[in-house]
């Protein structure tokens, strides 16, 4: 399954072309990231960080470039989990415009840390991996 989202293209988003700036991408896949944790595992991302103590930093990013989107455009994004390991967690990003043409995409990988030690790998809780397989390819 897909988990699925999409949001419009507001004029801080855009540079002087009218089309996003590049790295209002990562900045826009975050927002989907994050939206994602209530329809996978039915727990908002800040409980995730604040509740359970765990974050997921952004160890390692790729991304293409497929076509523009434009300020006013309604960017839609398909989210799914490519790779679930004992401590890290690899996401596809496939982001269309209202036409469905596909714009961007992006492989990223996130590691389990401790909030309350930054540095320290922990493995990806159960109740979370369980919750993450929904959107599992």
């Amino acid at each position: 399954m897909t988990f699925i989202s999409s949001r419009r293209i507001d004029f801080p988003m855009v540079d002087l072309a009218g089309i996003v700036y590049y790295p209002k991408f990562w900045d826009l896949a975050h927002r989907f990231y994050e939206e994602s944790w209530e329809y996978t595992c039915g727990i908002h991302y800040n409980e995730i960080l604040q509740k359970h103590r765990l974050g997921f930093p952004l160890v390692h990013s790729e991304a293409n470039f497929h076509h523009p989107l434009s300020y006013g455009d309604i960017a839609t994004c398909k989210l799914k989990v490519k790779r679930i390991g004992n401590t890290s967690v690899t996401w596809s990003f496939e982001i269309f415009n209202q036409k469905e043409i596909l714009c961007w995409s992006s492989l990223q990988t996130t590691v389990c840390t401790s909030m309350d030690e930054i540095t320290m790998k922990v493995p990806v809780p159960e109740w979370m991996r369980e919750g993450l397989l929904k959107i599992q390819e």
